[in-house]
């Protein structure tokens, strides 16, 4: 690979650069809060509202209150307004409190077996045509426009996105040394939280390791793994304020976790569907026009017994299951020349293959005739979530098998994006740890 300019290029030429640049952390004050775990949550788009109840019980002071505000009778936007509000109260009343020092952030997630460990700072945006932060997913025009709404009235970056970098199969490069050396210090703090994760985090403050740091990772390239739609915001906001005249400012950053994907391989999750107002018969007899079809027996709608037979039937190609109330079918063996038609022009054989663009171009467009959006098909990232959610909604879960990090990589390198939300990279950062202020630097 080319090596770009270092990190003391010039701001023209960073732009053609990967730089992930210190800032000053807002973290919550332990002494003010019930405890960590309580006042954090995972990312706004995988909590649904029974989990978001739960959340906002934990602590009256909760993260969740400020990235998933609930609307206000009467007031078209007054959930971002109140919750810009709520952050600037927190903040007054310490609870929130800002960092003294610009920082890059260690954060490891540790739980049985496994360990995965980055770096939190500001990412700078970069022209999508400069290669160097890669999407791999399409967007919805909704989130992020709620998303850029927050962010513009909060003034703040409330969670990271997820990216990964390759940072080689050799020796580990300066970054990685860094990042292993400052973890065997004391953490600046610890949370344990109900899905069995303990989560440190530590600050890394000296300028010749912040230098070394930026140095190993200007060449790099990295993959969004999960945040598509904020860094879509980012991108909006940075538009905006440049079109305004604002010139440079905090807005051509934004939040991000930077993860070495060859020392911590990323477990990628797939993401499924809800179709309401569809049963698993009918989906299953309007499929049998292009998959082959096969009804799942009484002893297989035991959940695990049927992701089984779904992983089983995904070895050889594309498959589904679809699930209700009372029944189930698994779908595959995707008929090529139904396929082939119902794939967009232009698109790559690795793209045609993915199983979520034989789900969204064939199963759902072609064979269901529906739109693929949040009001006519729930993305839904558990299968547990997804069949629940249909049988109390009267609708059909559609099962997906989900994609190698081989896939995700090819098709990005290409240019292309998969299907919107169509893969679950995990572990996925906990929102409220530390968040970035524009105001603070």
């Amino acid at each position: 690979m080319q090596i770009l300019p270092s990190y003391h290029a010039s701001t023209t030429e960073r732009l053609a650069s990967l730089e992930l640049a210190p800032f000053r952390g807002l973290r919550y004050a332990p002494d003010r809060v019930s405890g960590l775990a309580e006042v954090t949550s995972p990312p706004y788009d995988v909590i649904f509202s029974d989990k978001e109840d739960q959340l906002m019980a934990a602590d009256p002071h909760n993260v969740v209150r400020l990235i998933l505000p609930r609307p206000v009778d009467g007031e078209v936007g007054g959930e971002y307004e109140h919750a810009a509000q709520s952050l600037r109260e927190w903040r007054e009343q310490q609870i929130l409190v800002t960092d003294p020092d610009p920082a890059l952030y260690v954060y490891e997630q540790a739980g049985p077996a496994m360990v995965q460990r980055g770096l939190i700072g500001a990412v700078r945006l970069v022209p999508p045509e400069a290669g160097v932060v890669l999407p791999h997913e399409d967007v919805s025009p909704g989130p992020v426009a709620g998303r850029l709404r927050l962010m513009t009235e909060t003034q703040a970056n409330l969670e990271p996105i997820f990216l990964l970098y390759d940072g080689g199969d050799g020796d580990p490069g300066p970054a990685a040394r860094i990042i292993a050396r400052t973890a065997e210090n004391p953490p600046l703090m610890e949370a344990h939280t109900s899905d069995g994760l303990r989560h440190r985090l530590w600050a890394i403050t000296d300028p010749g390791e912040v230098t070394a740091i930026a140095d190993d990772l200007a060449p790099r390239q990295a993959l969004i793994a999960d945040g598509h739609h904020r860094y879509a915001a980012y991108l909006r906001l940075q538009e905006h304020m440049r079109r305004s005249g604002a010139g440079e400012g905090p807005w051509d950053y934004g939040l991000a976790l930077l993860v070495d994907s060859a020392g911590y391989p990323p477990r990628i999750g797939a993401i499924h569907r809800v179709i309401s107002g569809l049963d698993a018969t009918r989906a299953a007899e309007l499929a049998s026009t292009a998959f082959r079809v096969r009804e799942v027996s009484a002893a297989m709608m035991d959940l695990p017994v049927t992701l089984e037979a779904l992983a089983d039937a995904s070895a050889e190609g594309p498959a589904f299951a679809v699930i209700d109330k009372v029944a189930g079918y698994l779908l595959s063996h995707p008929d090529p020349a139904r396929a082939q038609a119902a794939m967009p022009p232009g698109t790559s054989p690795q793209w045609r293959a993915l199983p979520a663009s034989v789900m969204q171009e064939l199963l759902i467009f072609g064979v269901w005739e529906l739109t693929d959006d949040d009001q006519a098909v729930l993305a839904v990232h558990d299968a547990e979530a997804a069949v629940r959610a249909a049988q109390e909604g009267g609708g059909t879960a559609v099962l997906c098998s989900p994609m190698t990090p081989a896939d995700v990589y090819a098709v990005a390198a290409r240019g292309e994006k998969v299907p919107r939300k169509s893969t679950s990279f995990a572990p996925k950062p906990r929102t409220g740890l530390v968040m970035r202020a524009f105001a603070d630097g």
